[in-house]
């Protein structure tokens, strides 16, 4: 798999890390569709899965290149890279824009899921009882996971490495949100975005060889935090995807069936007409966590007025299932070069 990459391969391969990163950070949307949708999500599930016994044994014994060529590395490494980029670039402008343009940016979501789901839905064609039974799971699932109420944040590290065991099945499970899990687990500030933002202070104060952060108490218990989650995150992906492979291989067209079910239900999550609801005191005022942030109780969706705004919204709309489309095309244009 890695010996016939062009540079173009490379880069695209680089930004398609660059869009799952963003993805996962966005609440509602899914880093699997977009692997799904560019058409790597298969060979993703492969490598992580060859993260093995004997990948570790090859890793333990010193067989560095050995070890970097059995599990796929070459495409992991570009992948990721796109992915940890993304969370350093990419997420801040969207944690910007979704400040600035909400609306807008949550059609733009939606478009792109509904793009997903019709790409999905056309290269599958195993209709029977059983998977039209497992497409209604499915979106009975995502419906049901779209109206849950957050939970109260939780900075205990087992509970934390178990939200980056969570948290990360948005990459391998198309439809399932991560980062939304984690609005409802009660972490998503501390875990994406508190984190986060230590993290890149830390490099900040580094590169100016700046060390008093060193008895900062609060950052330091926010790195440790992090590091926790990244460990679960791991845990995570390498779990998830022996699971995913054993599925897909014995159960592909149920699996399919249901990812795109799931993708339906979950539809409200993006619902770009909502408006966020709030925790209250007793005595009315708003409830803000340990930052001073004030915390998410639900969303109340509605269907909008037909004004100037909602019409520009609806053009997001498409522009976001045209992003799809693009991306659908390129890799059918790529696959025939191939």
């Amino acid at each position: 798999m890695q010996g016939t990459r062009t540079f173009q391969d490379k880069f695209f391969l680089v930004l398609k890390g660059l869009a799952m990163g963003a993805a996962n950070k966005v609440p509602g949307v899914s880093g699997g569709v977009v692997a799904f949708v560019a058409g790597f999500y298969e060979e993703f599930i492969y490598s992580l899965k060859k993260v093995n016994k004997k990948a570790f044994a090859l890793l333990i014994n010193g067989r560095f290149k050995s070890f970097y060529y059995y599990i796929n590395g070459r495409f992991l490494v570009l992948l990721f890279s796109g992915t940890v980029i993304s969370y350093f670039s990419v997420s801040k402008v969207l944690d910007f824009l979704i400040k600035q343009y909400e609306l807008f940016v949550w059609s733009v979501f939606f478009g792109m899921i509904i793009g997903s789901i019709y790409y999905i839905y056309r290269e599958f064609d195993d209709w029977n009882y059983k998977t039209y039974l497992s497409l209604a799971i499915g979106i009975l699932l995502g419906v049901s996971i779209s109206f849950l109420n957050p939970a109260k944040e939780n900075d205990n590290l087992w509970f934390v490495f178990f939200c980056g065991m969570i948290s990360v099945s948005g990459m391998t499970l198309p439809g399932f949100s991560g980062s939304f899990i984690l609005i409802l687990l009660g972490n998503y500030v501390l875990l994406l975005v508190d984190s986060v933002n230590a993290l890149y202070d830390t490099f900040k104060d580094i590169f100016m060889l700046d060390f008093s952060f060193v008895h900062n108490t609060e950052r330091i218990d926010t790195l440790k935090i992090l590091a926790v989650f990244t460990l679960g995150s791991l845990a995570g992906l390498v779990s998830l995807s022996h699971l995913l492979s054993y599925i897909l291989k014995f159960y592909k067209s149920i699996t399919l069936s249901a990812i795109i079910g799931f993708i339906v239900g979950s539809l409200g999550v993006v619902w770009p007409w909502k408006n966020t609801i709030y925790k209250l005191n007793e005595n009315g005022s708003l409830l803000l966590d340990s930052r001073g942030e004030k915390i998410i109780e639900n969303y109340q969706r509605y269907i909008p007025e037909l004004t100037n705004e909602t019409y520009i919204a609806i053009g997001y709309v498409f522009f976001g299932i045209a992003i799809v489309l693009a991306l659908i095309w390129y890799g059918q244009k790529t696959r025939k070069i191939k």
